[in-house]
């Protein structure tokens, strides 16, 4: 699926596209997962997201505002809010699409 399309919709879908990141990383342990991760807001052409990466699973991405990015993951949206990507890292059981962050050539998976 298109990106632009699969930010305009409602359905989950996967997605690949570059971003520049707009805020600071904000850190949380999970209620669900109950593992440790990573939150910052990018800007996209499609519009503005926010990426979500568990770091109990793969190596915390350094990001800073003003970065350029390429995020593969799941996008899942949440109504009145802009659209989240998670699963941007392997997936430890083999049930999940592998995704990743990609920062200055360096691939976060």
């Amino acid at each position: 699926m298109d990106f632009a399309a699969a930010y305009a919709g409602y359905a989950p879908a996967w997605v690949d596209f570059s971003a520049m990141v707009c805020s600071p990383p904000r850190f949380f342990y999970g209620s669900r997962t109950h593992c440790m991760h990573e939150a910052f807001d990018v800007q996209s052409t499609a519009g503005e997201l926010e990426v979500v990466d568990n770091i109990s699973i793969a190596p915390r991405c350094p990001v800073v505002p003003g970065d350029r990015i390429e995020v593969c993951g799941e996008l899942v949206h949440d109504p009145g809010r802009p659209p989240v990507v998670h699963w941007t890292h392997h997936d430890p059981a083999a049930r999940h699409h592998n995704g990743f962050i990609r920062l200055h050539g360096q691939l976060y998976a």
